[in-house]
C-alpha cells in the first residue's frame, strides 16, 4: 500500500470519537506501512465551495476534463484515484450523511469521468479499493434500541458503487451521547472489530478518553 486518503466530515472533530478513532487507525496504517503517504482532507473545517450554475452547465455539455470549470472536481478525483484505501469519518445528520460528504460526492461523481450511463445503468470508471467508513450517532439505528431510520447506509453504498467502489466496510459508532460506560464499550468493541481488519492488524486496543 502506497497511499491512503482520509475523509472527515465531523463538523466538531476535536470532539469527534469518530475522528479519534480515525487517527488511531491512520497510525495501525503507517505502521504496517512506514512509506505510506496519508492525505488528509476535513471536508468541515475547510468546506468544499457550493457547485454553481456554471458547474452544472458544463456537466450537460460534456466540456472536457481540462476545462477550468473542473479544476476542483479533478484535483478531488485524483486524490481518489492516488489512494489504495479510502477512510471515512461520517457522522449520522438528520438520518443521512453530512452535508459537506455530500457536496464532496457531488464533485467527485460525474459522468464521462468517473462513471459511464448505459443502458443496464451507470457504472463505475474507477478502481475497486477498499473503504472504511466510521458512522457516529448520538442514538441508535440497528437492531431492537433503533429510535431513527438510516438512510446513510444506502446512500453511500449506491454513491460510491456508481463510482466503481464495492468493498465497503462500515463501523458503527451508535449511542454516543449515552451512558460514557456503554460508549466506552462501544468504542472498545469497533477497536477490536477494525484490528482483525489486514490494513489495521497493528491498531492498539487502548481506550479512548472520553470527554467530560
Amino acid at each position: 500500500m502506497r497511499a491512503a486518503l482520509y475523509l472527515n466530515a465531523s463538523p466538531r472533530p476535536a470532539s469527534s470519537l469518530g475522528h479519534r478513532l480515525a487517527g488511531e487507525l491512520l497510525v495501525a496504517l503507517r505502521q504496517g506501512h512506514p512509506r505510506l503517504g496519508v492525505l488528509e482532507r476535513d471536508l468541515a473545517a475547510t468546506p468544499l465551495p457550493p457547485l454553481g450554475a456554471d458547474y452544472a452547465e458544463a456537466l450537460t455539455r460534456r466540456t472536457p476534463a481540462e476545462a477550468p470549470v473542473f479544476a476542483l472536481s479533478e484535483r478531488l478525483i485524483g486524490e481518489l484515484e492516488a489512494s489504495d484505501l479510502l477512510l471515512v469519518n461520517a457522522p449520522l445528520h438528520n438520518f443521512t450523511l453530512p452535508a459537506a460528504l455530500k457536496l464532496w460526492l457531488d464533485y467527485v461523481l460525474r459522468i464521462g469521468r468517473t462513471f459511464q450511463s448505459t443502458a443496464e445503468g451507470k457504472r463505475g470508471l474507477l478502481a475497486d479499493r477498499p473503504v472504511y467508513l466510521l458512522v457516529g450517532s448520538g442514538g441508535h439505528h440497528r437492531g431492537s434500541r433503533a429510535r431513527q431510520p438510516d438512510f446513510l447506509t444506502s446512500y453511500l453504498r449506491h454513491a460510491l458503487g456508481t463510482l466503481g467502489l464495492f468493498d465497503l466496510h462500515f463501523c458503527y459508532l451508535e449511542g454516543l451521547v449515552g451512558d460514557p460506560a456503554e460508549v466506552a464499550d462501544t468504542l472498545a468493541t469497533a477497536r477490536e472489530h477494525l484490528s482483525r481488519e489486514v490494513p489495521f492488524r497493528h491498531l492498539v486496543n487502548s481506550s479512548i478518553i472520553l470527554p467530560e
